[in-house]
């Protein structure tokens, strides 16, 4: 691994899923896993290609019931490609013997390069050297080169390439019970000499999807066409020491692709003008290098390689070209099957990173929010609530598609599924608007499709609050918080807890924002929205109380996940890591061993502790402070290390924001859960779930733990807020973002300094604040301000 190659040296067949996930190429409109093109689908390897927001939905019949299921669909494969000694067998790693093999994935260049020499006997051997790209610059075109090299002998070599329609979703084991058959109506036929074609659709969801496949070789071009498989086949004659060359150019449309009438004609038109394998790489290249100027960030050593890399699969997922779909944040990227393909609250994770280099992608994630706007008002009817209540999981057309069963793998036992209580999704899409309207300055969407999000999850919360005249407080009953473990109180006949703390405090949040905003709206604006809306005063004057007076439950001194949840029993948590050592999933474990985790204080991932990721310090204290609540610094230190205690950190994004809230407040112990975060998905520590797909929320989290978290920076009030806490394993770096109208502005942290280099430019200044102090920088001006001594006046260049 170098700063800029991520490389796999040997075959391990064991970690074969785990670097097909993280050797993903991707655009944005589509990627596919890197698994090696002449290995088909089986325990070993899982070769994927997902078209971002193509859903098909199916029922299965799961233990005695009819479950039905949305899932994002695993595209016809146009990967394969193998290769034989005429007669002999098709070589593969698990067949064949490998000398050498390594995969090396270059960042800068979004290409994957393969080296493998074969073993054939009688000291003969086949070198192959493979380079594959997911075009960056045009987003329905990859291509694959494959050259041959013999070492030893001369003779021919039987190639064959294939574009293959019998695929199905089968890439996550516990999903195999479910029905993953999603493509019917395959057909395949030639388009000319050298060129295939394929079509098909999904089952339910009716998506059209053509392929067309294009090989260039120094030898003639036969076709065959079997069932669901289109096959082109060279034989080539080879010289020892010289090398021959097979390249692979494929084009992929579907229906849902804008200004085209016919995926296939579309495919084969493409396929049919894409230039040759060195011009479509000159092209890629130059996209990649716009992107990588775009999100230039350099922090050194390690750490900054693996952050590379993370920026690298998320600007696969989600690229400039996504900002022309209709698609949401997919929580596992589109480089594997598990959750479904679905869409999570992770773009709360991934859009504070992207709003400062990428707004036009934000703003149209939010647009899919927007759009699914109606169905979640329709859910919350439906539900008996006013306002818009959002789904927990969504996917094509904004229902909640959160299944009623999950498989415990530990026990073979189907659950009852009751995450869909996590509303708290609707606080994370009004956090979403707003920050991205404080960074990019849109006051259109903020005053359009940003204010009805806003106000219909704001009257969301409004309504669900019932007032408790023992309290003398409003009170949120029947959800479940991020933790997750905990969705119901011990023994009790429903699902539901009480006042979780996460979401009372950010429902106040939702419903002083939404104030704030109606208050600043230009009058006619507002007149549309109440006639809109029907929204009156008198609404208004309830969303006033009761973003005053929900009820943040406490006990001993701390902060209280839920009501009730100072009565729940300790773990004997030492008993449970000396008896299984991983358990991260204790939920599973307790479960498979008839307990529950309802009835213990134990955490699966930050709850309480997220407050201290949204909000700065002084922002919390003083949403506590709107609440009659005092929250000071020795609550908030007793309330981080009982929640510290007592987490199994059996998600990916635990460790992100542990290590986040760590840095303010035990900066010796933050770095732990910091590395944690990073290494995540290349160590695979949640065991094995990176093979199903990278988690993309963790990945953007900690690009945006440099970006914002150990700076302190906030977008807000019109200005750049930052007040940095550098770690000492992460004392210097430096960052471009994108603020206002302003690109290319320069953050650079070189200990104990801070540099803001403004781009020339006809826009505004920017008004910059640190503690104690604020500056105004120019369009062309540089500043480099002392952290030490803050009291030092800063200096112009």
């Amino acid at each position: 691994m170098t700063g800029w190659t991520w490389g796999y040296e040997g075959y391990e067949p064991a970690d074969e899923r785990l670097r097909e996930s993280l050797c993903t190429l991707g655009n944005g409109c589509f990627a596919t896993r890197g698994a090696l093109p002449e290995c088909a689908a089986d325990e070993v390897h899982y070769p994927g290609t997902y078209v971002a927001g193509c859903y098909n939905r199916l029922t299965s019949d799961v233990a005695g019931r009819q479950v039905e299921n949305e899932d994002m669909v695993n595209m016809p494969n146009w990967l394969p490609l193998r290769f034989r000694v005429p007669d002999g067998p098709w070589l593969t790693p698990d067949t064949a013997t490998v000398l050498e093999h390594r995969m090396d994935l270059h960042l800068g260049s979004g290409l994957l390069e393969r080296r493998t020499r074969y073993g054939l006997g009688a000291e003969r051997v086949l070198m192959v050297r493979q380079q594959r790209l997911v075009h960056m610059g045009d987003p329905h075109l990859s291509a694959l080169r494959t050259e041959f090299t013999t070492e030893g002998f001369s003779g021919e070599l039987d190639v064959e390439a294939a574009l293959d329609g019998g695929v199905t979703n089968d890439g996550v084991v516990r999903y195999r019970d479910l029905d993953g058959r999603h493509l019917t109506h395959v057909h395949t036929g030639t388009a000319a000499p050298d060129t295939v074609w394929l079509r098909c659709r999904t089952s339910t969801s009716d998506i059209r999807t053509g392929l067309a496949a294009r090989l260039t070789a120094h030898a003639p071009v036969t076709t065959r066409h079997e069932k669901a498989r289109v096959t082109q086949t060279v034989r080539l004659a080879l010289t020892a020491g010289r090398t021959e060359t097979v390249d692979k150019t494929v084009a992929l449309h579907t229906s849902r692709d804008p200004a085209i009438s016919d995926p296939l004609h579309a495919a084969i038109d493409r396929a049919g003008r894409a230039p040759g394998f060195d011009d479509l790489l000159e092209s890629h290249l130059a996209a990649w290098a716009q992107l990588w100027r775009r999100a230039d960030l350099d922090v050194p050593g390690e750490a900054g390689r693996i952050l590379r890399l993370h920026l690298f699969h998320v600007l696969q997922t989600l690229s400039p070209h996504t900002a022309g779909l209709d698609v949401g944040v997919p929580a596992r990227g589109l480089h594997g099957e598990a959750y479904r393909g679905h869409v999570f609250w992770d773009e709360l994770f991934v859009l504070p990173y992207l709003d400062l280099h990428f707004p036009e992608v934000s703003r149209a994630l939010l647009g899919y929010r927007h759009r699914r706007l109606e169905r979640a008002c329709t859910a919350a009817r439906e539900a008996g609530r006013r306002g818009a209540m959002y789904p927990w999981q969504s996917g094509s057309d904004g229902r909640e598609e959160t299944q009623r069963l999950h498989l415990n793998p530990r026990s073979g036992r189907w659950l009852p599924d009751h995450s869909r209580l996590q509303h708290h999704v609707g606080s994370a899409i009004a956090y979403n608007v707003w920050q991205y309207c404080q960074a990019s300055g849109d006051t259109e969407f903020l005053h359009t499709k940003g204010a009805e999000m806003l106000l219909q999850i704001a009257r969301f919360w409004a309504d669900s609050a019932t007032f408790d005249d023992n309290l003398g407080r409003h009170r949120i009953t029947g959800v479940v918080g991020p933790d997750e473990y905990h969705d119901a109180y011990p023994d009790a006949q429903r699902p539901g807890l009480d006042d979780n703390a996460y979401t009372n405090v950010t429902a106040a949040w939702v419903l002083t924002r939404a104030l704030e905003l109606l208050h600043t709206l230009p009058e006619p604006r507002r007149r549309e929205l109440a006639e809109r809306t029907g929204l009156d005063d008198g609404e208004l004057d309830q969303w006033e109380d009761v973003s005053r007076t929900l009820h943040v439950p406490f006990h001993r001194g701390v902060i209280s996940q839920f009501a009730g949840y100072g009565e729940l029993a300790e773990l004997d948590w030492d008993g449970y890591r000396d008896r299984y050592g991983d358990i991260r999933r204790l939920d599973r474990i307790l479960e498979a061993e008839g307990d529950t985790v309802n009835r213990y204080q134990a955490s699966k991932q930050a709850d309480v502790l997220m407050l201290g990721y949204l909000f700065s310090p002084a922002e919390l204290r003083g949403l506590f402070r709107r609440l009659g609540l005092r929250l000071d610094e020795e609550t908030w230190r007793r309330t981080v290390d009982h929640y510290l205690r007592r987490t199994s950190h059996g998600s990916t994004l635990s460790g992100l924001v542990h290590g986040w809230v760590l840095a303010r407040a035990r900066r010796a112990e933050a770095w732990t859960f910091c590395q944690e975060a990073l290494r995540g998905d290349i160590a695979d520590v949640q065991g094995g779930t990176t093979g199903e797909g990278i988690h993309l929320g963790a990945m953007a989290g900690t690009l945006d733990l440099v970006q914002r978290g150990l700076t302190g920076l906030e977008t807000r009030d019109g200005a750049l807020w930052l007040d940095p806490v550098p770690l000492p394993e992460v004392s210097s770096y430096r960052f471009t973002l994108r603020y206002q109208g302003h690109w290319g502005v320069q953050v650079c942290l070189e200990r104990g300094w801070l540099e803001i280099a403004v781009p020339s430019s006809d826009a505004s200044p920017i008004d910059v604040r640190l503690p104690g102090r604020a500056v105004r920088l120019r369009p062309g001006e540089t500043r480099r301000l002392a952290l030490a001594d803050r009291r030092r006046p800063s200096g112009a260049h």
